[in-house]
Protein backbone atom coordinates (compact mmCIF):
# COMPACT_ATOMS: atom_id res chain seq x y z
CA UNK A 1 0.00 0.00 0.00
CA UNK A 2 1.58 3.53 -1.11
CA UNK A 3 2.84 5.17 2.06
CA UNK A 4 1.22 8.42 1.44
CA UNK A 5 -2.40 7.07 1.64
CA UNK A 6 -1.28 4.90 4.76
CA UNK A 7 -0.57 8.21 6.17
CA UNK A 8 -3.60 9.80 5.43
CA UNK A 9 -5.70 6.82 6.75
CA UNK A 10 -4.31 7.41 10.13
CA UNK A 11 -5.22 10.89 10.54
CA UNK A 12 -8.78 9.94 8.86
CA UNK A 13 -9.29 6.98 11.44
CA UNK A 14 -8.64 9.52 14.45
CA UNK A 15 -11.58 11.62 13.35
CA UNK A 16 -13.46 9.58 15.28
CA UNK A 17 -12.29 10.91 18.62
CA UNK A 18 -13.91 14.01 20.20
CA UNK A 19 -13.45 13.96 24.18
CA UNK A 20 -12.26 12.01 26.32
CA UNK A 21 -14.77 9.74 28.27
CA UNK A 22 -16.07 10.77 31.62
CA UNK A 23 -15.30 8.45 34.28
CA UNK A 24 -17.99 5.77 35.24
CA UNK A 25 -20.11 7.05 38.14
CA UNK A 26 -19.23 6.48 41.54
CA UNK A 27 -20.94 4.47 44.33
CA UNK A 28 -20.41 3.00 47.96
CA UNK A 29 -18.83 -0.45 48.13
CA UNK A 30 -22.34 -2.25 48.28
CA UNK A 31 -24.55 0.74 46.52
CA UNK A 32 -26.19 -0.05 43.00
CA UNK A 33 -24.28 1.91 40.30
CA UNK A 34 -27.12 4.39 38.68
CA UNK A 35 -25.21 5.18 35.40
CA UNK A 36 -22.87 2.99 35.03
CA UNK A 37 -21.23 4.12 31.91
CA UNK A 38 -20.86 7.57 29.78
CA UNK A 39 -23.73 7.76 27.16
CA UNK A 40 -21.84 7.12 23.91
CA UNK A 41 -20.10 10.51 22.35
CA UNK A 42 -20.75 12.03 18.72
CA UNK A 43 -18.94 10.63 16.21
CA UNK A 44 -17.44 13.29 13.73
CA UNK A 45 -18.05 10.59 10.92
CA UNK A 46 -21.33 10.08 9.52
CA UNK A 47 -21.99 6.20 7.44
CA UNK A 48 -23.30 6.40 3.95
CA UNK A 49 -25.60 4.11 3.59
CA UNK A 50 -26.83 2.45 -0.38
CA UNK A 51 -29.90 -0.30 -0.44
CA UNK A 52 -28.30 -3.36 -1.98
CA UNK A 53 -31.19 -5.91 -1.61
CA UNK A 54 -34.56 -6.70 -1.08
CA UNK A 55 -35.40 -9.90 0.73
CA UNK A 56 -38.39 -12.05 0.13
CA UNK A 57 -40.92 -11.69 2.83
CA UNK A 58 -40.71 -15.23 4.88
CA UNK A 59 -43.15 -16.25 8.47
CA UNK A 60 -43.03 -18.39 10.99
CA UNK A 61 -44.90 -21.69 11.24
CA UNK A 62 -47.41 -21.39 13.17
CA UNK A 63 -47.90 -18.21 13.11
CA UNK A 64 -46.08 -16.32 16.16
CA UNK A 65 -47.92 -14.73 19.06
CA UNK A 66 -44.91 -12.48 19.92
CA UNK A 67 -44.88 -8.92 17.86
CA UNK A 68 -41.35 -9.39 17.67
CA UNK A 69 -41.84 -12.02 15.66
CA UNK A 70 -43.57 -10.81 13.32
CA UNK A 71 -41.10 -9.62 10.82
CA UNK A 72 -41.08 -8.71 6.71
CA UNK A 73 -38.10 -10.81 7.43
CA UNK A 74 -36.55 -12.96 10.22
CA UNK A 75 -32.58 -12.30 8.33
CA UNK A 76 -29.43 -12.81 10.35
CA UNK A 77 -26.34 -12.34 8.19
CA UNK A 78 -24.76 -11.70 5.15
CA UNK A 79 -21.71 -13.46 4.12
CA UNK A 80 -19.77 -14.37 1.13
CA UNK A 81 -19.02 -18.06 -0.57
CA UNK A 82 -15.46 -18.74 -0.36
CA UNK A 83 -15.20 -20.05 -3.45
CA UNK A 84 -14.21 -17.03 -5.68
CA UNK A 85 -17.95 -16.74 -7.40
CA UNK A 86 -19.01 -13.71 -5.60
CA UNK A 87 -21.95 -14.56 -4.07
CA UNK A 88 -23.18 -13.96 -1.40
CA UNK A 89 -25.41 -15.66 1.54
CA UNK A 90 -28.04 -14.87 3.61
CA UNK A 91 -30.13 -16.75 6.43
CA UNK A 92 -33.44 -16.27 7.24
CA UNK A 93 -34.25 -17.50 10.64
CA UNK A 94 -38.03 -18.63 9.74
CA UNK A 95 -36.11 -21.25 7.47
CA UNK A 96 -34.17 -20.46 4.22
CA UNK A 97 -31.09 -20.01 2.81
CA UNK A 98 -30.77 -17.53 0.30
CA UNK A 99 -28.12 -16.73 -2.43
CA UNK A 100 -27.28 -13.26 -3.71
CA UNK A 101 -25.65 -12.12 -6.72
CA UNK A 102 -23.41 -9.44 -7.65
CA UNK A 103 -26.41 -6.70 -7.77
CA UNK A 104 -28.24 -7.94 -4.80
CA UNK A 105 -31.05 -10.38 -6.43
CA UNK A 106 -31.98 -12.76 -4.04
CA UNK A 107 -32.51 -16.92 -4.76
CA UNK A 108 -33.66 -19.67 -2.65
CA UNK A 109 -30.37 -21.88 -2.03
CA UNK A 110 -31.40 -24.46 0.39
CA UNK A 111 -34.81 -24.78 2.88
CA UNK A 112 -33.41 -26.44 5.69
CA UNK A 113 -36.72 -25.67 7.84
CA UNK A 114 -38.18 -27.94 5.25
CA UNK A 115 -35.47 -30.07 5.40
CA UNK A 116 -35.69 -30.69 9.33
CA UNK A 117 -39.10 -31.34 9.33
CA UNK A 118 -42.18 -30.82 11.73
CA UNK A 119 -39.29 -30.65 15.02
CA UNK A 120 -38.36 -27.47 12.84
CA UNK A 121 -38.75 -24.60 15.64
CA UNK A 122 -38.82 -20.96 14.36
CA UNK A 123 -42.23 -19.81 15.47
CA UNK A 124 -41.27 -18.46 19.42
CA UNK A 125 -37.78 -17.35 20.99
CA UNK A 126 -35.90 -14.25 19.14
CA UNK A 127 -32.74 -16.46 18.17
CA UNK A 128 -34.85 -19.23 16.85
CA UNK A 129 -35.17 -21.00 13.36
CA UNK A 130 -32.26 -21.00 11.14
CA UNK A 131 -29.99 -19.08 13.34
CA UNK A 132 -26.70 -19.16 11.37
CA UNK A 133 -24.45 -20.58 8.35
CA UNK A 134 -20.60 -21.03 8.22
CA UNK A 135 -18.97 -22.21 4.99
CA UNK A 136 -15.98 -24.57 5.25
CA UNK A 137 -13.08 -22.11 4.00
CA UNK A 138 -12.23 -25.05 1.25
CA UNK A 139 -16.54 -24.73 0.19
CA UNK A 140 -15.22 -24.62 -3.51
CA UNK A 141 -13.28 -27.98 -3.16
CA UNK A 142 -15.41 -29.79 -0.96
CA UNK A 143 -19.04 -28.36 -1.26
CA UNK A 144 -19.15 -28.25 2.71
CA UNK A 145 -20.76 -26.37 4.60
CA UNK A 146 -22.66 -26.14 8.27
CA UNK A 147 -25.66 -24.66 9.70
CA UNK A 148 -27.42 -24.36 13.29
CA UNK A 149 -31.52 -24.41 13.67
CA UNK A 150 -33.18 -25.06 16.18
CA UNK A 151 -35.95 -28.09 17.35
CA UNK A 152 -38.48 -28.52 19.64
CA UNK A 153 -42.05 -31.02 20.05
CA UNK A 154 -40.86 -34.79 19.49
CA UNK A 155 -37.40 -34.46 19.13
CA UNK A 156 -37.22 -32.94 23.19
CA UNK A 157 -38.43 -36.64 23.79
CA UNK A 158 -37.01 -39.17 20.66
CA UNK A 159 -33.81 -36.98 20.27
CA UNK A 160 -30.84 -36.93 22.88
CA UNK A 161 -28.28 -33.85 23.07
CA UNK A 162 -24.59 -34.54 22.73
CA UNK A 163 -23.52 -32.99 25.97
CA UNK A 164 -24.77 -32.08 29.71
CA UNK A 165 -28.24 -30.41 29.08
CA UNK A 166 -30.96 -29.37 31.74
CA UNK A 167 -33.94 -31.75 32.99
CA UNK A 168 -37.48 -30.99 30.99
CA UNK A 169 -35.37 -29.07 28.25
CA UNK A 170 -37.72 -26.58 26.11
CA UNK A 171 -35.50 -26.86 23.03
CA UNK A 172 -32.13 -27.93 21.07
CA UNK A 173 -29.86 -26.50 18.88
CA UNK A 174 -28.49 -28.54 15.58
CA UNK A 175 -25.28 -28.19 14.07
CA UNK A 176 -25.73 -29.09 10.34
CA UNK A 177 -23.18 -30.58 8.15
CA UNK A 178 -24.18 -30.06 4.53
CA UNK A 179 -22.05 -31.43 1.51
CA UNK A 180 -23.34 -30.46 -1.66
CA UNK A 181 -22.59 -32.72 -4.70
CA UNK A 182 -21.67 -29.51 -6.74
CA UNK A 183 -20.56 -26.76 -5.44
CA UNK A 184 -21.19 -24.39 -8.30
CA UNK A 185 -24.63 -24.86 -8.41
CA UNK A 186 -27.35 -22.15 -7.67
CA UNK A 187 -29.52 -24.68 -5.54
CA UNK A 188 -28.43 -27.27 -3.06
CA UNK A 189 -28.46 -31.01 -3.69
CA UNK A 190 -26.40 -33.40 -2.03
CA UNK A 191 -26.25 -34.83 1.70
CA UNK A 192 -26.27 -34.04 5.63
CA UNK A 193 -25.26 -35.36 8.90
CA UNK A 194 -26.08 -33.99 12.09
CA UNK A 195 -22.47 -32.80 13.53
CA UNK A 196 -23.33 -31.62 17.63
CA UNK A 197 -26.83 -31.05 19.32
CA UNK A 198 -27.18 -29.49 22.39
CA UNK A 199 -30.46 -28.88 24.77
CA UNK A 200 -31.38 -25.69 26.81
CA UNK A 201 -34.33 -24.88 29.81
CA UNK A 202 -36.06 -21.93 27.27
CA UNK A 203 -36.66 -21.25 23.67
CA UNK A 204 -33.65 -18.24 24.39
CA UNK A 205 -30.34 -17.95 24.29
CA UNK A 206 -29.53 -20.94 22.54
CA UNK A 207 -26.68 -21.29 19.91
CA UNK A 208 -26.47 -18.10 18.47
CA UNK A 209 -23.16 -18.40 15.58
CA UNK A 210 -21.17 -20.58 14.54
CA UNK A 211 -18.01 -19.23 12.28
CA UNK A 212 -14.67 -20.34 11.47
CA UNK A 213 -11.46 -18.05 11.80
CA UNK A 214 -10.76 -16.88 8.36
CA UNK A 215 -7.27 -15.50 9.51
CA UNK A 216 -6.37 -19.39 9.69
CA UNK A 217 -4.20 -20.80 6.95
CA UNK A 218 -4.06 -24.50 5.89
CA UNK A 219 -1.07 -25.08 8.12
CA UNK A 220 -2.61 -23.49 11.07
CA UNK A 221 -3.76 -25.64 14.12
CA UNK A 222 -7.39 -23.38 14.34
CA UNK A 223 -7.54 -24.07 10.31
CA UNK A 224 -10.91 -25.72 9.43
CA UNK A 225 -12.03 -25.37 13.68
CA UNK A 226 -15.63 -24.74 13.90
CA UNK A 227 -16.48 -22.00 16.74
CA UNK A 228 -20.00 -22.24 18.37
CA UNK A 229 -21.24 -19.13 20.51
CA UNK A 230 -23.61 -20.80 22.73
CA UNK A 231 -26.19 -18.87 25.23
CA UNK A 232 -26.58 -19.88 28.65
CA UNK A 233 -30.49 -20.86 27.67
CA UNK A 234 -31.51 -18.03 29.91
CA UNK A 235 -30.49 -19.34 33.13
CA UNK A 236 -27.26 -17.58 34.29
CA UNK A 237 -29.09 -14.65 36.22
CA UNK A 238 -27.85 -15.56 39.65
CA UNK A 239 -27.39 -19.00 38.50
CA UNK A 240 -24.01 -20.85 37.69
CA UNK A 241 -24.14 -22.36 35.08
CA UNK A 242 -21.97 -19.81 32.57
CA UNK A 243 -19.15 -20.63 35.38
CA UNK A 244 -19.86 -24.94 35.34
CA UNK A 245 -17.20 -26.07 33.14
CA UNK A 246 -19.31 -29.59 32.89
CA UNK A 247 -22.12 -28.25 30.85
CA UNK A 248 -21.60 -26.32 27.49
CA UNK A 249 -24.11 -23.25 28.14
CA UNK A 250 -23.07 -20.15 28.59
CA UNK A 251 -19.41 -20.59 26.31
CA UNK A 252 -17.43 -20.11 23.38
CA UNK A 253 -17.10 -23.75 21.98
CA UNK A 254 -14.30 -24.65 19.70
CA UNK A 255 -14.79 -28.55 17.54
CA UNK A 256 -13.18 -29.74 14.96
CA UNK A 257 -16.08 -31.07 12.92
CA UNK A 258 -13.78 -33.34 10.48
CA UNK A 259 -12.80 -35.27 13.93
CA UNK A 260 -14.38 -38.61 15.26
CA UNK A 261 -12.96 -38.61 18.81
CA UNK A 262 -16.04 -36.50 19.62
CA UNK A 263 -19.68 -37.87 20.82
CA UNK A 264 -20.89 -40.58 19.13
CA UNK A 265 -17.54 -40.07 16.23
CA UNK A 266 -19.33 -37.12 14.99
CA UNK A 267 -17.15 -34.56 15.75
CA UNK A 268 -13.40 -33.96 17.32
CA UNK A 269 -12.30 -31.86 20.26
CA UNK A 270 -9.31 -30.56 19.45
CA UNK A 271 -6.00 -31.36 21.37
CA UNK A 272 -5.11 -27.42 21.69
CA UNK A 273 -8.37 -26.27 23.78
CA UNK A 274 -7.93 -24.92 27.28
CA UNK A 275 -9.68 -27.77 29.12
CA UNK A 276 -9.23 -30.64 26.77
CA UNK A 277 -8.43 -34.06 28.32
CA UNK A 278 -9.46 -32.56 31.71
CA UNK A 279 -11.36 -34.65 34.25
CA UNK A 280 -14.81 -32.77 34.54
CA UNK A 281 -14.32 -29.95 31.84
CA UNK A 282 -15.53 -30.13 28.57
CA UNK A 283 -12.82 -30.44 26.56
CA UNK A 284 -15.11 -28.43 24.10
CA UNK A 285 -15.16 -24.97 26.00
CA UNK A 286 -12.75 -22.14 24.59
CA UNK A 287 -13.85 -19.24 26.56
CA UNK A 288 -16.87 -19.19 29.16
CA UNK A 289 -18.62 -17.07 31.22
CA UNK A 290 -21.14 -15.53 29.01
CA UNK A 291 -25.19 -14.55 28.97
CA UNK A 292 -25.69 -14.31 25.13
CA UNK A 293 -22.77 -13.99 23.23
CA UNK A 294 -24.52 -12.79 19.98
CA UNK A 295 -22.13 -12.16 18.06
CA UNK A 296 -18.34 -12.92 17.34
CA UNK A 297 -16.18 -11.89 14.78
CA UNK A 298 -12.13 -12.00 13.79
CA UNK A 299 -9.90 -8.73 13.11
CA UNK A 300 -8.69 -9.21 9.54
CA UNK A 301 -5.42 -7.00 10.14
CA UNK A 302 -3.95 -6.02 13.18
CA UNK A 303 -3.05 -8.68 15.54
CA UNK A 304 -6.11 -10.76 14.53
CA UNK A 305 -8.06 -10.98 17.87
CA UNK A 306 -11.56 -12.44 18.28
CA UNK A 307 -14.35 -10.13 19.42
CA UNK A 308 -17.59 -11.20 20.85
CA UNK A 309 -20.18 -9.09 21.03
CA UNK A 310 -22.74 -10.07 24.75
CA UNK A 311 -25.71 -9.08 25.74
CA UNK A 312 -26.21 -8.48 29.15
CA UNK A 313 -28.96 -8.62 31.59
CA UNK A 314 -30.11 -5.42 32.88
CA UNK A 315 -27.60 -2.43 32.68
CA UNK A 316 -24.69 -3.42 30.49
CA UNK A 317 -24.01 -4.99 26.74
CA UNK A 318 -20.02 -5.37 26.23
CA UNK A 319 -17.74 -6.33 23.70
CA UNK A 320 -14.82 -8.66 24.17
CA UNK A 321 -11.57 -9.53 23.37
CA UNK A 322 -11.33 -13.57 23.23
CA UNK A 323 -8.52 -15.81 24.12
CA UNK A 324 -8.66 -19.13 25.38
CA UNK A 325 -9.07 -20.08 28.78
CA UNK A 326 -10.95 -16.71 29.24
CA UNK A 327 -13.47 -16.76 31.99
CA UNK A 328 -15.69 -13.24 31.01
CA UNK A 329 -17.67 -13.29 34.60
CA UNK A 330 -21.59 -13.90 33.83
CA UNK A 331 -23.27 -14.22 36.34
CA UNK A 332 -21.07 -12.85 39.16
CA UNK A 333 -19.68 -10.00 36.32
CA UNK A 334 -21.72 -7.64 33.69
CA UNK A 335 -19.20 -5.96 31.82
CA UNK A 336 -16.79 -4.26 34.20
CA UNK A 337 -19.11 -4.44 37.38
CA UNK A 338 -19.97 -6.61 39.70
CA UNK A 339 -23.07 -8.48 39.73
CA UNK A 340 -25.50 -9.44 42.66
CA UNK A 341 -29.40 -10.81 41.58
CA UNK A 342 -30.15 -11.19 45.70
CA UNK A 343 -31.01 -8.24 47.39
CA UNK A 344 -31.12 -5.55 44.18
CA UNK A 345 -34.58 -4.34 43.44
CA UNK A 346 -32.97 -2.17 41.39
CA UNK A 347 -31.40 -4.82 38.86
CA UNK A 348 -28.46 -2.54 39.17
CA UNK A 349 -24.47 -3.94 38.78
CA UNK A 350 -22.11 -2.86 41.83
CA UNK A 351 -18.57 -1.75 42.42
CA UNK A 352 -15.70 -4.23 42.10
CA UNK A 353 -14.70 -5.75 45.10
CA UNK A 354 -11.47 -5.40 46.68
CA UNK A 355 -10.69 -8.47 46.13
CA UNK A 356 -11.57 -8.76 42.22
CA UNK A 357 -7.98 -9.67 40.75
CA UNK A 358 -8.05 -13.33 42.84
CA UNK A 359 -11.01 -14.18 40.29
CA UNK A 360 -9.04 -13.79 36.84
CA UNK A 361 -12.47 -12.39 35.56
CA UNK A 362 -11.71 -10.79 31.75
CA UNK A 363 -13.51 -7.46 31.04
CA UNK A 364 -14.99 -6.27 28.31
CA UNK A 365 -12.99 -3.66 25.56
CA UNK A 366 -16.15 -1.95 24.37
CA UNK A 367 -19.35 -1.67 26.11
CA UNK A 368 -22.26 0.37 26.47
CA UNK A 369 -25.52 0.52 29.43
CA UNK A 370 -29.03 0.49 28.95
CA UNK A 371 -31.49 3.24 30.93
CA UNK A 372 -34.43 1.55 32.21
CA UNK A 373 -37.19 3.35 33.56
CA UNK A 374 -37.52 4.50 37.20
CA UNK A 375 -41.07 2.72 37.42
CA UNK A 376 -39.69 -0.63 36.15
CA UNK A 377 -35.96 -0.65 36.49
CA UNK A 378 -35.94 -4.68 36.09
CA UNK A 379 -38.07 -4.77 33.02
CA UNK A 380 -36.60 -5.19 29.39
CA UNK A 381 -34.60 -2.50 28.48
CA UNK A 382 -35.48 -3.06 24.70
CA UNK A 383 -31.13 -2.72 24.37
CA UNK A 384 -28.96 -5.40 22.75
CA UNK A 385 -25.47 -5.14 21.47
CA UNK A 386 -25.44 -7.08 17.97
CA UNK A 387 -21.61 -7.14 17.52
CA UNK A 388 -19.83 -6.11 14.11
CA UNK A 389 -16.28 -6.26 12.34
CA UNK A 390 -13.18 -4.29 12.49
CA UNK A 391 -13.06 -2.52 9.57
CA UNK A 392 -9.87 -3.37 7.12
CA UNK A 393 -10.82 -1.90 3.80
CA UNK A 394 -9.13 0.85 2.24
CA UNK A 395 -12.11 2.07 0.31
CA UNK A 396 -13.75 3.61 3.23
CA UNK A 397 -10.40 5.27 5.09
CA UNK A 398 -12.03 7.01 8.18
CA UNK A 399 -13.15 4.04 9.27
CA UNK A 400 -9.68 1.50 9.14
CA UNK A 401 -9.38 0.71 12.56
CA UNK A 402 -12.24 0.94 13.91
CA UNK A 403 -14.60 -1.89 15.29
CA UNK A 404 -18.21 -0.97 14.11
CA UNK A 405 -20.91 -2.87 16.08
CA UNK A 406 -24.65 -1.47 16.99
CA UNK A 407 -27.68 -1.62 19.60
CA UNK A 408 -29.35 -3.91 17.47
CA UNK A 409 -33.44 -3.12 18.08
CA UNK A 410 -33.46 0.53 17.71
CA UNK A 411 -30.74 0.78 15.05
CA UNK A 412 -27.93 3.03 16.21
CA UNK A 413 -24.46 2.29 14.89
CA UNK A 414 -21.36 2.52 17.04
CA UNK A 415 -17.55 2.32 16.74
CA UNK A 416 -14.38 1.99 18.61
CA UNK A 417 -10.99 2.50 18.03
CA UNK A 418 -9.38 -0.95 18.10
CA UNK A 419 -5.91 0.54 19.33
CA UNK A 420 -8.37 1.91 22.17
CA UNK A 421 -10.16 -1.90 22.93
CA UNK A 422 -7.57 -2.63 25.48
CA UNK A 423 -7.30 -5.71 27.71
CA UNK A 424 -7.25 -5.05 31.60
CA UNK A 425 -7.99 -1.17 30.52
CA UNK A 426 -11.20 0.98 30.66
CA UNK A 427 -13.60 0.15 28.33
CA UNK A 428 -12.71 2.01 24.57
CA UNK A 429 -14.71 4.95 23.94
CA UNK A 430 -18.09 4.40 22.35
CA UNK A 431 -19.00 6.28 19.60
CA UNK A 432 -22.25 6.94 17.65
CA UNK A 433 -22.31 7.13 13.98
CA UNK A 434 -24.79 8.90 12.39
CA UNK A 435 -26.33 7.87 8.86
CA UNK A 436 -26.85 9.15 5.36
CA UNK A 437 -28.73 8.42 2.42
CA UNK A 438 -26.63 7.59 -0.52
CA UNK A 439 -29.96 8.06 -2.39
CA UNK A 440 -30.94 11.46 -1.63
CA UNK A 441 -27.62 12.89 0.59
CA UNK A 442 -29.88 13.54 3.66
CA UNK A 443 -29.13 12.54 7.10
CA UNK A 444 -31.26 9.99 8.06
CA UNK A 445 -31.64 6.92 10.80
CA UNK A 446 -32.30 2.94 10.40
CA UNK A 447 -35.84 3.91 12.20
CA UNK A 448 -36.85 6.18 8.97
CA UNK A 449 -35.06 3.64 6.22
CA UNK A 450 -36.75 0.35 7.68
CA UNK A 451 -40.30 2.05 8.65
CA UNK A 452 -40.68 0.38 11.74
CA UNK A 453 -39.18 1.89 15.35
CA UNK A 454 -37.57 -1.68 15.85
CA UNK A 455 -35.19 -2.20 13.58
CA UNK A 456 -33.95 -5.24 14.78
CA UNK A 457 -30.47 -4.62 12.91
CA UNK A 458 -27.98 -7.42 11.95
CA UNK A 459 -24.56 -6.78 9.91
CA UNK A 460 -22.58 -8.71 7.09
CA UNK A 461 -19.13 -8.31 5.55
CA UNK A 462 -18.15 -9.69 2.58
CA UNK A 463 -14.20 -11.01 1.20
CA UNK A 464 -13.10 -7.42 0.13
CA UNK A 465 -14.25 -6.28 4.24
CA UNK A 466 -17.59 -4.52 2.61
CA UNK A 467 -19.81 -3.63 5.65
CA UNK A 468 -23.41 -4.07 5.02
CA UNK A 469 -26.37 -3.52 7.20
CA UNK A 470 -29.72 -5.88 7.89
CA UNK A 471 -32.70 -5.03 9.02
CA UNK A 472 -35.93 -7.53 9.57
CA UNK A 473 -38.35 -4.97 9.62
CA UNK A 474 -38.33 -4.11 6.03
CA UNK A 475 -36.20 -7.20 4.76
CA UNK A 476 -33.71 -4.76 3.47
CA UNK A 477 -30.09 -4.68 3.41
CA UNK A 478 -27.51 -1.61 3.29
CA UNK A 479 -23.92 -1.27 1.77
CA UNK A 480 -21.77 1.14 3.49
CA UNK A 481 -20.35 3.01 0.97
CA UNK A 482 -18.21 5.88 2.52
CA UNK A 483 -18.03 7.80 5.98
CA UNK A 484 -17.43 11.32 5.31
CA UNK A 485 -17.01 14.24 7.80
CA UNK A 486 -20.28 15.35 9.93
CA UNK A 487 -20.80 19.24 8.38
Amino acid sequence: MPQPRRAGLAIAAGALLLALVAPPALAQADTPIADPLPDPTPARLALVLQEFAAMPRSESVPPPTDSRLKRWARITYLGEVPDRSGRLFVPDLNGKLYFLDRAGNPSEYLDVGAAAGPDFWSHQGLGSGLGFVAFHPRFASNGTFYTVHTEGRAALTTKTPDLPAPPNGRLHSVITEWTADDPRAATFGGSRREVLRLGFQSTYHNIQEIAFNPNARPWDRDYGLLYVAVGDGAAGAGGTVPQDLSVPQGKILRIDPKGTDGPGGKYGVPRSNPFAGQSGRLGEIYAYGLRNPHRMSWDTGGAHRLYIGNIGEHRVDSVYEARPGDNFGWSHREGPFAYRKADNPTCGVFPLPDDDAAHGYTYPVAAFDHKPSAERPCADSGNALVGGFVQRSWRIPALYGAYVYAEGVGGRIFASRVHDMRRGGEPATTYHLPLIDAATGAATTLRELAGHPRVDLRFGTDRAGGLYLLSKANGKIWKVIDAVPVR
